[in-house]
C-alpha cells in the first residue's frame, strides 16, 4: 500500500482497523520495521512466511481456539467491582486476564507462537522475560507441545520475580540468568536474540512483547487481540460499552491487545498507563512514551529511553514487567494520531492500588495490572459516574517478594503524583 500520510488521523486510525497495518514493510507510519543483522534474514523471513501461510489458516484457528477453550480457559471472565466503583463513585469492570491458565495474558501469546513454530518445524524455543509470566507462559506452551524451552532472564529479575523463576523449573525449562548490560528484560531479550542467531533454523524465538522486528508487533497483536473481542462483546451483555479502557503498558501486549476491541468506537477512550517510577529523571521511571524521543532498539523503530549520547538508558520501576526502555511500534503511532492517550502512575501508586483492590474486592492484580488501576482511579475523579474497563494484565502471586518490602499502608498516592501526573 502507499505510505499514508500520518498527520491525518483518521485515515490512520482506519487503516489500523481495517487491517492495513502495518504495511508490506513491516510499519505502523514511521514506526515499526527491521533493523536486524544479516545472519538474521534468513530465519525473520521464514518466520514472516510462516505467519502469513498459517496464522489465519481455518485448521491453525481452530487449534489455537482450542487450546485457548480447553488448556486457557477463555473467554476470560468480567468482573464488576461494585465495592470499588463505591469508592471511585464510578462504574469499574475488569477484564481479567488474571485468571487465565498460568496467571496473566502472556499465555494467548506464548501457546500461539509455540504453535507456529510447530508448524515451522522448529525444534527448539528461546524466549525472554522480565516480570517471569512471559516465561511461565512459554515453558507452559513448550510442555503443553513438547519442545525444549530455554528462558532468558535478567539476573536483577531473577531475584524480584524467585517464584517465577521457580515455576518455569518445574514446568522443564532452562532458566538463564544474564548478568550483562541492565540485568533486566533489556539484556534478557539481547541474549535471547543471540541465542537465535547461532541456530536460526532448528531455534524458534518466542518474542514476548508487542515489540521487536516485523512480524513480532503484528504477531503479538493478532495473537493479544482475543483480549478486547472478549472484552467488547461481554460490556455489550452488561449494559453497553464503557466511556473509558485502562490498560498498563510496557512492551505493550496485553494493552494492544485491549485497544484493538474498541479501537473502531469513537465514544470510548483509550489509555495507557507507563510506569511512572521513583520521578520525572532520566533512569527513574520507564515512561517510555512520556520522556522517549524516536529510535531504533531491538530490530525496530519506536520511541526509546536514551541520554543525550544516545545510549539506551537503564530504566526503573517497581513492576519488573514494565521495566523496558522501548514500548510497541502500534503504541507509537497510536500516541500520535491521538487515538491513545499515555500517562503515568508513579511506584507509590501503582502499591497503593495494589492494596485498595486487595481490600475492596478480594483480588490481588500484579504490579504490572496495578498501573492501569492507578490511571484508571485518578480519571475516575475526574470524571464521576463514568464506566470504566480496566484490563487486569495478571495476578500478583509472583510480586509477593516485593510487596513484602512494601507494608500494608506504607504508601499513600494521594501524596503524590496525583491529578499532575495525568
Amino acid at each position: 500500500m502507499a505510505q499514508l500520510d500520518t498527520s491525518d488521523a483518521s485515515a490512520v486510525l482506519a487503516a489500523l482497523i481495517a487491517g492495513d497495518l502495518p504495511d508490506s514493510d513491516g510499519r505502523f507510519g514511521p514506526y515499526g520495521g527491521r533493523y536486524i543483522p544479516e545472519t538474521l534474514v534468513p530465519a525473520v523471513s521464514r518466520l514472516t512466511d510462516g505467519v502469513e501461510r498459517f496464522l489465519h489458516d481455518e485448521a491453525f484457528q481452530r487449534r489455537l481456539d482450542e487450546e485457548l477453550r480447553d488448556w486457557i480457559g477463555r473467554p476470560t471472565a468480567l468482573t464488576h467491582v461494585p465495592r470499588l466503583s463505591a469508592r471511585w463513585n464510578a462504574d469499574v469492570w475488569l477484564k481479567r486476564e488474571d485468571l487465565a491458565h498460568t496467571g496473566a495474558h502472556k499465555i494467548n501469546n506464548a501457546i500461539g507462537q509455540a504453535l507456529l513454530a510447530q508448524a515451522l518445524g522448529a525444534t527448539r524455543i528461546v524466549a525472554e522475560t522480565g516480570a517471569g509470566q512471559h516465561g511461565v507462559a512459554s515453558a507452559a506452551a513448550c510442555a503443553r507441545l513438547g519442545l525444549p524451552c530455554v528462558v532468558y532472564m535478567g539476573e536483577i529479575d531473577v531475584a524480584r520475580q524467585a517464584p517465577n523463576v521457580d515455576r518455569m523449573r518445574r514446568l522443564g525449562a532452562e532458566v538463564v540468568p544474564v548478568t550483562s548490560g541492565d540485568r533486566t528484560l533489556r539484556a534478557a531479550i539481547d541474549e535471547a536474540i543471540r541465542d537465535w542467531v547461532s541456530d536460526p533454523v532448528g531455534t524458534y524465538y518466542l518474542l514476548g512483547s508487542a515489540v521487536g522486528p516485523h512480524p513480532y508487533p503484528y504477531l503479538v497483536r493478532e495473537l493479544q487481540s482475543v483480549i478486547g473481542k472478549e472484552a467488547r462483546a461481554q460490556m455489550l451483555e452488561r449494559g453497553g460499552l464503557p466511556d473509558a479502557a485502562f490498560a498498563c503498558v510496557g512492551g505493550g501486549s496485553n494493552a494492544i491487545g485491549l485497544y484493538h476491541g474498541f479501537l473502531g468506537d469513537e465514544t470510548v477512550r483509550l489509555y495507557g498507563v507507563e510506569a511512572g517510577g521513583r520521578g520525572d529523571a532520566l533512569g527513574e521511571n520507564s515512561a517510555t512514551l512520556a520522556a522517549g524521543k524516536p529510535g531504533v532498539l531491538h530490530g525496530a523503530y519506536s520511541i526509546l529511553l536514551y541520554d543525550a549520547d544516545g545510549q539506551i538508558q537503564e530504566t526503573h520501576s517497581v513492576s519488573a514487567g514494565l521495566d523496558y526502555p522501548g514500548v510497541g511500534p502500534e503504541h507509537a503511532l497510536l500516541r500520535d494520531i491521538g487515538r491513545v492517550e499515555y500517562v503515568t502512575a508513579s511506584d507509590n501508586e501503582a502499591l497503593a492500588a495494589v492494596d485498595e483492590l486487595c481490600a475492596a474486592e478480594g483480588i490481588l492484580p500484579a504490579l504490572e495490572s496495578a498501573h492501569a488501576l492507578a490511571g484508571a482511579r485518578r480519571w475516575a475523579r475526574q470524571n464521576p459516574g463514568t464506566r470504566i474497563l480496566i484490563g487486569l494484565s495478571g495476578r500478583g502471586d509472583k510480586d509477593m517478594p516485593i510487596l513484602a518490602q512494601h507494608p500494608i499502608g506504607s504508601t499513600d498516592a494521594d501524596k503524590e503524583h496525583s491529578d499532575a501526573a495525568a
